[in-house]
């Protein structure tokens, strides 16, 4: 029964534009082969306290697309960051959740030859960011090539929110 639900908020969400789902998933096409795939995360060995494992796996409906493993994550939210370098494959975005602290660190994948990787660093990031609307990467409008990262940094005894644009092609 869970599988056809699942089944059937697929093809119904294949009509939507790709955007997170919170912790549930969402749609993309990341292997850029024009079907949209589901990537949809799964907690493991983490308790109330963060004690444990704590890891986040994100998995995706094609099991050809090898699922991605974050460590200190309990569970936490995944975006489509649409194709942010013109590959043709939409980049993958992570924000963990975790027990402590408003500090979290923004991931971003790209499928490279089968294999995820890094599309940038990790992008450090405060709650008052998130608060604020200010999503820690787009494309940049621009420049062609570029992307706009938004993080925070603590500086002068405060928390600033910093955009720099940065060229990824």
């Amino acid at each position: 029964m869970r599988k056809i639900i699942v089944m059937v908020f697929i093809s119904c969400s294949a009509f939507l534009p790709a955007q997170t789902f919170g912790k549930d998933g969402v749609l993309g096409d990341y292997d850029g082969n024009g079907k949209k795939e589901y990537a949809y995360t799964k907690e493991n060995g983490c308790n109330d306290e963060c004690d444990g494992k704590c890891e986040t796996i994100i998995y995706f409906s094609d099991k050809k697309i090898k699922p991605i493993t974050i460590t200190q994550s309990k569970n936490g939210s995944v975006y489509n960051l649409k194709d942010l370098n013109n590959d043709g494959k939409d980049e993958l975005g992570f924000y963990p959740d975790w027990c402590t602290s408003c500090w979290h660190s923004f991931y971003t994948f790209t499928l490279v030859k089968n294999n995820w990787q890094p599309f940038i660093g990790a992008i450090p990031t405060h709650c008052i960011q998130w608060e604020d609307g200010k999503f820690p990467i787009r494309k940049g409008p621009k420049k062609k090539g570029n992307v706009i990262i938004t993080s925070s940094q603590w500086k002068d005894d405060d928390i600033k929110i910093i955009s720099r644009s940065v060229k990824v092609f």
